[in-house]
């Protein structure tokens, strides 16, 4: 059998599971669904503890469906093919509890904190479970996993980081800090959580319209302009209230005012790197989130020291960070 490996990007709300040829990082399929570790744990708390069923067999019968869902579609036979999971599947509401690792925190992936559950009857595949990176004051999972992914696939196309900022753009965005090939410190920033709140559940949210933010008009960019500009001017706190009257006073549209919002918060966030001028700057987004963190990189005169990682080769991070844990705990792919 070729080199196949199963990854796994197990997040909060979402489930992705890959097929991966590991020495080209070549995608063979992949499956994904909205099942993701929150809802998983609520379904064996109210089903399956009931039941005497362990929560680690409860989540290794859902991967056992995911896995026979990939089999089908891609027409192969993946018993005894070894899985590695990020994200967070090793975390208090996931399959397995792992500690964090700690900093510093070597970017080749070798000091990853990772557990080890082997194949049983009915479940012929070793697990691999990786686990996240904690400071004094902040957390994170499954980032590590893409930052690993990102240096490695940037070092083979020869662009070799020593000390850099990367971005990583989100619900929950983080920017972490690189020095001399190891994760010395991290930030991370609610923006994607607080224009989700502030867009739907606040005072605000009669005050905007959903926006296409991977499409945009010279209208709508305007208007995220414009938030970005307010965010260098005044405190986060005064300028959203200003998303409710620029519409009482009729002065952006809703559409306009969403990506005004949207600028705001992407701004509060990118502020504090203006200062940073010694650090150069990795941006990493997904397609979603792409053209507006550029964009706003471009209007803060961020971009000449921001290396920019496109889309495409962001959306492979993960895998190639999957495949360099696997590689660097010296586990084996098949048996």
């Amino acid at each position: 059998m070729r080199n196949y490996l199963l990854g796994c990007d197990w997040g909060t709300s979402s489930f992705r599971l890959r097929l991966i040829n590991t020495p080209n990082l070549d995608l063979v399929g992949e499956v994904t669904s909205s099942e993701g570790v929150a809802s998983t744990f609520n379904a064996w708390k109210n089903h399956g503890e009931t039941s005497g069923i362990s929560r680690e067999h409860f989540f290794r019968q859902h991967l056992k469906r995911q896995i026979d869902n990939l089999s089908e579609k891609v027409g192969i036979n993946l018993d005894t093919i070894s899985i590695v999971i990020s994200g967070m599947a090793s975390s208090s509401i996931g399959m397995d509890e792992v500690p964090y690792a700690t900093l510093p925190f070597p970017v080749d992936g070798s000091q990853a904190s990772v557990r080890r559950i082997d194949a049983q009857n009915g479940f012929p595949h070793d697990i691999t479970l990786i686990s996240g990176v904690r400071t004094t004051h902040d957390v994170m999972r499954g980032e590590e996993t893409q930052l690993i992914g990102v240096l490695a696939l940037l070092e083979t196309a020869r662009t070799r980081i020593d000390d850099a900022i990367l971005i990583v753009p989100g619900t929950h965005s983080k920017h972490i800090y690189i020095q001399n090939h190891q994760v010395t410190d991290f930030q991370t920033f609610m923006t994607g959580e607080v224009f989700n709140l502030m867009s739907h559940y606040s005072i605000l949210k009669d005050s905007v319209e959903p926006a296409n933010l991977i499409t945009l008009s010279t209208d709508e960019l305007d208007g995220f302009k414009l938030g970005l500009k307010e965010a260098m001017a005044t405190s986060t706190l005064t300028s959203l209230f200003r998303v409710r009257t620029n519409q009482l006073f009729d002065l952006l549209t809703k559409k306009q005012n969403t990506l005004y919002l949207s600028g705001l918060l992407i701004g509060a966030e990118l502020k504090s790197l203006i200062d940073k001028k010694d650090w150069p700057l990795i941006l990493c987004s997904g397609t979603n989130l792409y053209e507006l963190y550029k964009l706003a990189m471009e209007e803060l005169n961020l971009s000449e020291r921001t290396i920019t990682v496109p889309p495409d080769l962001n959306d492979k991070a993960t895998i190639a960070g999957q495949v360099k844990v696997i590689q660097g705990q010296l586990l084996p792919v098949n048996k």
